[in-house]
């Protein structure tokens, strides 16, 4: 089945200038800085794009680790297993069993790049436990600073793969750029994408890299809510950029709320301070203000049950109680162990006043990990030729309804390499030659409106409020309206005087927001059930008969959203590869496979 291009862009200024590549990625976390390594390697030109400095993604945030079967007695089947359980019943089981049988040598070869994990006494990796895992199985770095070492080694290789005066090819980056659109060639075809650089890079405005493959690594999309452990950034700028480019994304429904996000007060918004899983996995207790252990009984891991359980625990005492927050208590470490596992969380703690080698930590729910995204294979292709897509942005099925711990990076690593030998092996059968992209004129009048800047703001207000942890039919009526007229009144005043808002940073973020958010709420409001990290207070059981399936979304040209379910847990194929290669002129490689029927 081939999705062709909606034809639905951004309003902006036409590229004043370009460049021509292979491949872009965008991101450069750690799925799109593995993807464009593995692609530099083979000799394609290689771009990457991002939306700030090459270290300032979700992935340096990242305090728990990375989840392998690295111990002594573990398995990937026992990875497997506790992986589908935290799924809920969603996982698409293929795409786990190839995370977790791949994981242990991606790993070792990001180990081999220049990663350095903590080590035991013994000499091997220093491995912890984690929220619904049954083994010691999270590598780690620097205690609590996993992601910041693994981007480190990363941008290092980057740079190292940088051209020099010695080679013609290299890896090209361009930084403080914000991903707009993606270029298409007549037949619907990837053939680049268009960016506006921020003031800092090689261009300023509005530019583009022509490539017949671009992969999109551009993280989350948690600044939909007014409190998350997200940075800036994240503002589901791919997601949105995938769906106006014809693409399906599926179960962005399920949002995870990380259960311990350090409480700043009921008014605090934006990135907040995480408190990580691992903190639980090395025996800190939940506690309520009496010091009561609520989570005993309540599932057989109590505070390591996976976080969906975690945080409705938390939710349930609160309401209880009427408290703001519950607390995590590791007085019990000593100070030795808050300075040399965990600095830092224990230096966030501080800054904000909070002492947790002498008092209990108050922690609260926060926006924290979209396990839904563009919808791929397991080549990390989507339903748009030639347009992949790994890391959080992306749906792979690994996930289902609820992300297990450290299962992430874990993932953006394996999917970045599996993206990464597709692309090559294209290119080796003559699959990924020069596309001509469609002309991209910058209309007076925009067909479509742009929201104003401080529309961010009531989409966080909106989201929070209607499609928090707390769901219900009322609340997410009430969002979906909100959001609709958010959507009618700049649609109208377009209609109405031809303008909208300016085109800028600002104003094409809220309305990626937006775009993300109106999704986010129509899959909630169809998924009439509790499921994993899915709450819905007016049906509070998990309904396997009727929902254990998938929400696949599509933008229609009016940008009204178009609503599918799948029959199965398991996705339907993406793209057939034999097409692409048809189309292109190549030799097919395998038989199309047959679409299952949907509904």
């Amino acid at each position: 089945m081939r999705t062709t291009n909606t034809g639905i862009r951004l309003h902006a200024p036409a590229p004043g200038w370009s460049i021509t590549a292979d491949v872009v990625v965008v991101g450069s976390g750690v799925a799109g800085l593995t993807a464009a390594l593995r692609c530099e390697a083979a000799g394609l030109r290689t771009v990457v794009v991002t939306k700030a400095r090459l270290d300032d993604g979700s992935t340096r945030w990242a305090q728990g680790g990375i989840a392998a079967a690295l111990g002594e007695g573990d398995t990937p089947e026992q990875h497997l297993d506790d992986t589908l359980v935290a799924g809920a019943g969603l996982c698409d089981e293929d795409a786990v069993r190839l995370l977790v049988t791949e994981g242990p040598d991606a790993v070792r070869r990001l180990i081999e790049t220049g990663a350095r994990f903590d080590e035991s006494s013994e000499g091997g990796l220093e491995l912890t436990r984690e929220g619904g895992h049954h083994r010691r199985r999270i590598a780690h770095a620097g205690g609590d600073a996993t992601g910041a070492e693994i981007s480190r080694a990363l941008v290092e290789a980057v740079s190292e793969a940088m051209p020099s005066g010695t080679r013609a090819r290299g890896l090209r980056t361009i930084e403080n750029a914000l991903v707009l659109d993606l270029l298409t060639d007549a037949d619907g075809r990837t053939a680049g994408v268009t960016l506006h650089v921020m003031g800092e890079g090689q261009h300023d405005g509005v530019g583009a890299v022509h490539a017949p493959a671009v992969v999109l690594a551009t993280g989350g999309m948690g600044q939909v809510f007014s409190a998350t452990t997200n940075p800036s950034v994240s503002t589901g700028d791919g997601v949105a950029l995938a769906l106006r480019a014809g693409a399906e994304v599926s179960d962005l429904e399920f949002v995870q709320f990380h259960p311990t996000v350090l409480f700043l007060g009921p008014d605090a918004e934006g990135q907040q301070p995480l408190v990580s899983e691992a903190v639980r996995g090395e025996g800190a207790h939940l506690v309520d203000a009496d010091g009561t252990r609520f989570m005993v009984g309540q599932h057989e891991l109590a505070e390591l049950a996976p976080r969906d359980i975690v945080a409705k625990g938390i939710m349930r005492r609160m309401q209880e109680q009427g408290a703001e927050h519950m607390y995590l208590d590791a007085r019990h470490f000593g100070a030795d162990m808050w300075e040399h596992r965990f600095p830092t969380i224990l230096a966030a703690c501080r800054a904000n006043g909070i002492d947790p080698v002498t008092e209990p930590v108050p922690v609260a729910p926060a926006a924290h990990y979209a396990s839904g995204g563009v919808r791929t294979d397991s080549h990390g292709r989507t339903t748009v030729p030639g347009l992949y897509a790994c890391g959080e942005v992306a749906c792979t099925g690994v996930h289902g309804a609820n992300r297990l711990a450290s299962n992430s990076l874990l993932e953006g690593l394996v999917y970045a390499e599996r993206i990464a030998a597709d692309i090559v092996a294209s290119h080796a059968e003559n699959g990924l030659h020069a596309r001509v992209p469609q002309p991209v004129p910058y209309r007076e009048k925009p067909e479509h409106p742009l929201l104003e800047p401080d529309a961010r703001f009531a989409i966080q207000r909106i989201m929070s409020e209607g499609a928090g942890v707390l769901r219900s039919a009322a609340s997410l009526a009430a969002a979906a309206a909100a959001l609709d007229q958010l959507r009618t009144a700049a649609r109208d005043a377009l209609d109405e005087n031809g303008k909208t808002a300016e085109p800028g940073v600002d104003t094409w973020e809220s309305t990626n927001l937006l775009c993300v958010a109106r999704v986010l709420v129509a899959a909630a409001r169809l998924r009439e059930e509790t499921r994993g990290c899915h709450w819905r207070e007016d049906h509070a059981d998990r309904d396997d008969t009727h929902w254990r399936r998938h929400i696949v979304v599509r933008l229609n040209p009016d940008r009204t959203l178009a609503l599918r379910t799948t029959d199965t847990p398991d996705f339907p194929p993406t793209v057939p590869r034999t097409l692409d290669l048809a189309r292109a002129g190549g030799t097919p490689t395998h038989r199309p496979e047959r679409l299952p029927q949907e509904q």
